[in-house]
């Protein structure tokens, strides 16, 4: 069932006042397992830290909890948007932060879980207001990307903001188009406003940072395979199908640009245009790599936040070291 939005926040939680501790890492670095084994130590809840999770019907290609973990310990801002809908990460802040306040009332330890890097910067440093989205300027900037393609465009942000282009795949339309839409709004890039100003000014939200990170990157490959496998054959194929078939849905959306929805989605309109069967050993290859992208770009932000603590995620008591880190933390 899911669980709805949290209630405003009555204010900001004082930095080190909160009961709250933060496991990330890449994709398939086994997060949600630690998790609940954290949970079977001690009385928490969880809040899911995936732009992804976020949507109604992404079940399989976002590899949710299932009924039965989320049974077994409250799990919050999953299943809270329609994938029509837009969820930022000045969102996630509002909603986590009064979270975070009211498990901490019930008398449990937040335990923030997830990889998605952005919302962990934007909570633990805090985010300026950003300029509103500008149909006319997006517009533009899509009639410059059809001219001159996405690439193009990734190498124009690079000049104006280096920053933020260091960190983007040359073909992220999604992010590439608001970092030069921010950019043209503004004057300022986008990675300005993700400066941190914690120690200036007091906001963003303190807490223990627990990192699993991979001593052997094949480990990690190896895993992304076998999870979208199991992908597969758990019928994702019929979920982005499904998807489709609701017919307001379009692969610009950010819900659709998600790791393995945006291949099968390419592979859906290419099989339509041309007939045939669908390639799925070609959806395979493609969503393997796309993952292998996405956890090496997961990577390069944990580099960026030197506060964590560092956990070899493929050692053979990782899980042990987990829970006697969360142990020490609190």
């Amino acid at each position: 069932m899911p669980v709805a939005p949290p209630a405003p926040a009555s204010g900001r939680i004082a930095a080190g006042a909160a009961r709250v501790l933060a496991l990330a890492g890449p994709t398939a670095s086994g997060k949600s397992a630690a998790a609940l084994a954290i949970a079977r130590r001690q009385p928490c809840e969880i809040i899911s830290v995936d732009s992804a999770l976020v949507y109604r019907g992404m079940d399989i290609g976002t590899a949710k909890p299932s009924a039965a973990e989320r049974a077994a310990v409250p799990h919050h801002l999953i299943d809270i948007r329609d994938p029509l809908q837009a969820y930022s990460a000045a969102d996630f802040v509002a909603d986590a932060t009064a979270l975070v306040a009211q498990i901490n009332a019930r008398g449990k330890l937040a335990l923030l879980v997830g990889g998605t890097m952005l919302y962990f910067k934007a909570l633990f440093e805090g985010l300026d207001a950003m300029p509103p989205a500008d149909a006319s300027v997006r517009d533009e900037l899509e009639a410059e990307a059809a001219i001159n393609g996405w690439p193009a465009m990734h190498a124009a942000l690079s000049h104006v903001d280096p920053v933020t282009a260091a960190r983007l795949a040359p073909n992220d339309a999604q992010r590439i188009q608001r970092a030069l839409e921010v950019f043209r709004i503004s004057g300022r890039p986008l990675s300005s406003f993700h400066v941190a100003r914690q120690h200036k000014t007091g906001r963003g939200l303190a807490a223990p940072l627990l990192s699993l990170e991979p001593q052997e990157r094949s480990w990690l490959h190896a895993r992304i395979a076998d999870r979208f496998d199991a992908m597969l054959a758990a019928g994702f194929l019929d979920e982005v199908m499904a998807l489709r078939a609701r017919g307001d849905l379009d692969p610009g959306l950010p819900s659709m640009r998600c790791v393995g929805y945006r291949q099968a989605w390419e592979l859906l309109d290419a099989q339509a245009a041309q007939g045939g069967e669908f390639p799925l050993d070609e959806l395979r290859q493609r969503g393997i790599f796309a993952t292998r992208q996405l956890a090496k770009r997961q990577l390069t932000w944990l580099r960026g936040m030197p506060q964590r603590q560092v956990i070899a995620c493929d050692a053979p008591d990782a899980l042990q070291q987990v829970l006697d880190a969360a142990a020490q933390a609190q």
